[in-house]
């Protein structure tokens, strides 16, 4: 990517945000508004400096049980798509439980999850993390390895490719833009369900504790450095997605985006 390019890339986001963050500002001083409702971008950077070896901490915790339970997820995910694309009867089997689980509430999990785990242990955020990547990952996944053009089938099987060669020939290449649309999804997933998941017990060290705990004490503008912290964990959580998938992409010449090659 050129000086140019990535210029045309960062810079209408960057005037956005800083525009966004005037007026943010600007709203707060006009209005008066306290604290306690709003308080303005300047303060929040301050509490951000003045917390940010806590809001660090904080976020190393979330981040590693996001990152723990994206990692089981996507590996989970593949191999169960690897199985129901070779087995239709698992197919139909796993499917409707995998949008049954899919559908229970992420509140009545975490209790599960707690109450089989002592307190201080971190499984069943990550546990919670798995659950939600493996079902975004499964679904994106073997749909990529059943959705292959016919016509590619037909040419594999004219020169006697054997199913282990179409499927590394023909259907893994097709299935990677479909994983990485998936890896997109999930990894900001990930993020916001460790959170989540902080909220509802567990140890007191992560983001989805001190976000609410700091607003229900009234230190609006910590929770607020806390919320920024989080913000900055969720995107270098995507970023790293994106990048995985244009050096992937890149070296094996697919088209991006989940589209069919």
């Amino acid at each position: 990517m050129n000086a140019r390019r990535l210029a045309s890339t960062v810079m209408p986001p960057a005037v956005f945000g800083l525009v966004f963050l005037l007026a943010w500002e600007a709203v707060v001083k006009g209005f008066d508004l306290k604290p306690f409702f709003l308080p303005a971008p300047s303060a929040i950077w301050s509490a951000f400096a003045d917390n940010a070896d806590l809001v660090r901490r904080a976020a190393f915790v979330s981040g590693t049980n996001a990152l723990v339970g994206l990692i089981a997820g996507t590996l989970l995910g593949i191999a169960m798509s690897f199985l129901l694309m070779r087995f239709n009867v698992l197919n139909e089997l796993v499917s409707p439980l995998a949008v049954a689980l899919n559908a229970i509430p992420i509140v009545v999990l975490v209790a599960v999850f707690q109450n089989m785990y002592p307190s201080t242990s971190e499984l069943p955020r990550r546990l919670m993390v798995m659950l939600i990547v493996f079902f975004i990952v499964l679904t994106n996944v073997a749909k990529g390895l059943r959705q292959v053009h016919a016509t590619h089938l037909e040419l594999m099987r004219s020169y006697a490719a054997s199913p282990v060669e179409i499927l590394v020939k023909t259907r893994i290449p097709n299935a990677l833009p479909y994983l990485f649309t998936a890896l997109k999804i999930a990894a900001p997933t990930a993020v916001i369900t460790a959170f989540v998941s902080e909220y509802f017990g567990g140890r007191q060290n992560g983001l989805g504790y001190f976000i609410p705990s700091n607003f229900a004490s009234s230190r609006t503008e910590v929770a607020w450095a806390y919320v920024i912290g989080a913000c900055l964990l969720g995107l270098v959580f995507y970023l790293v997605s994106i990048a995985l998938e244009n050096i992937t992409i890149h070296r094996r010449g697919a088209a991006p985006g989940g589209a069919t090659p």
